[in-house]
């Protein structure tokens, strides 16, 4: 059985509230108990913001990046915490071993999997990369 951030989400009694954003996927909002999604998400990019904010739902957190912090806010403790979870619960050991076997990279693989490419590299940093044939990181030119 695949990880569902939804059924989590209804056993929380935490509503999901999908709106037009323009500057971000998805937020966790604390002071109403509710987690808002951008419309027009693809399927993979819907479960991987839910997947994250449910994160931040169940650890408490008092929202997401936000003031100075929302410019970068993969440099915030808690986020990168929400994604190392959510990769961790998305994307199982045994799965990504098997499709390993045969996708050629990351983008293949992910969509095997029905994440985000970066829901994946986080999973894969995660393990260091150790053993998989993609990297967990992207290769800049130059």
């Amino acid at each position: 059985m695949s990880y569902s951030p939804l059924a989590v989400l209804d056993d929380l009694r935490i509503p999901v509230v999908r709106v037009h954003l323009r500057d971000t996927w998805g937020a966790w909002s604390p002071l109403h108990r509710k987690i808002v999604v951008a419309t027009g998400l693809s399927a993979a990019q819907e479960l991987c913001v839910l997947a994250h904010e449910v994160e931040h739902a169940l650890a408490d957190d008092l929202g997401c990046g936000v003031g100075l912090n929302a410019a970068h806010p993969l440099a915030l403790p808690q986020e990168r915490r929400a994604d190392l979870l959510a990769a961790r619960k998305l994307i199982a050991i045994s799965d990504l071993a098997a499709i390993a076997q045969w996708a050629d990279d990351v983008r293949t693989a992910a969509d095997e999997l029905g994440v985000t490419e970066r829901m994946l590299r986080v999973r894969l940093h995660d393990l260091n990369g150790e053993g998989w044939p993609w990297p967990a990181t992207l290769k800049t030119a130059g």
